[in-house]
């Protein structure tokens, strides 16, 4: 499988980006999230509704960055993407709306460089739709943006089912960023995909020359409709200055013995059977979509 991008030629050469050949698949799942954070993280770290394989993170940072390098992520969540980059010696940037989250990146920084992480980390609390006057002092300093969007309660979060709760109703918990209205997952997805736009032009404005945005992103079902979220995500993407330079896939499930090892979500595989018992061929999603994009300056500059 290809990426269904052409990178320019001239990213190839640039020295943060490593002259091995990339693969189109990423193997990142092999390990169940739980267990891929166990140790590295602190445990309350699974209380977020959306993380970040740290597979992922490490294959893109690695990629796309050099040593010493600086990693910024607008949504950062728990941190996991500044957390692998300060474990690969880079240096690490992050925003975060929600201050209990916030808290959690600290705590899981904090582990990481009492783990040996070499590279250094800053971090705000606030809204990312203002990243770029935040950190007007990363302008051109950027090598990699590595964020996703927030993607609501439809996918996310923790279920104890009747098995688990003694015969009760299914109770589902963390699925929810929190409850305060003005974080973007509460929105609609078109002002949803509004507010991701106005944070990707700011991240745009804070990269260096040839810097990369990469984007981990997944279609999803929205009472049974499938959503192409990656392709809102690339037109969004492309109306904030950037171009799509490829188009990678990202595993979820596992690889053994020939077969795909399932690790969908209750969520995931709910909407699925709802589907299918519509006469909706559904199927559970078994990867990320990594959009990978570039300033439109500099690829204009690239081809002079």
């Amino acid at each position: 499988m290809k990426g269904s991008g052409s990178r320019p030629q001239r990213v190839a050469e640039e020295p943060c980006v490593p002259a091995r050949r990339r693969l189109s698949v990423l193997v990142t799942a092999q390990r169940p999230s739980r267990q891929q954070r166990q140790g590295r993280y602190v445990p309350e770290s699974m209380k977020h509704p959306a993380r970040m394989l740290p597979a992922i993170a490490a294959h893109v940072i690695t990629d796309y960055t050099g040593p010493g390098e600086l990693v910024l992520d607008p949504m950062c969540g728990i941190g996991t993407t500044l957390v692998e980059a300060i474990h690969l010696g880079r240096d690490a940037a992050g925003m975060e709306y929600e201050t209990d989250f916030a808290h959690l990146t600290l705590r899981n920084l904090r582990h990481a460089q009492a783990q040996g992480a070499t590279g250094t980390a800053r971090l705000v609390c606030g809204d990312a739709r203002n990243i770029a006057t935040v950190f007007a002092e990363l302008r051109g300093k950027v090598a990699l943006v590595l964020t996703s969007p927030p993607y609501g309660s439809h996918t996310h979060g923790h279920v104890r089912s009747g098995r688990d709760n003694g015969g009760g109703k299914i109770e589902k918990t963390n699925h929810r960023y929190s409850t305060d209205p003005g974080n973007l997952a509460h929105r609609g997805l078109d002002e949803l995909l509004d507010g991701f736009g106005r944070i990707l032009a700011g991240c745009t404005q804070l990269l260096q020359p040839f810097g990369v945005v990469a984007v981990t992103v997944r279609p999803i079902r929205v009472k049974g409709e499938l959503i192409d979220l990656p392709g809102r995500v690339t037109e969004t993407a492309e109306r904030a200055g950037l171009v799509l330079t490829d188009r990678l896939v990202a595993l979820l499930c596992g690889l053994r013995d020939g077969g795909l090892v399932n690790r969908a979500s209750f969520f995931q595989m709910l909407e699925t059977r709802r589907a299918r018992d519509k006469g909706i061929p559904a199927c559970a999603t078994a990867h990320e979509d990594l959009l990978l994009f570039q300033r439109t300056t500099d690829l204009n500059t690239d081809r002079e």
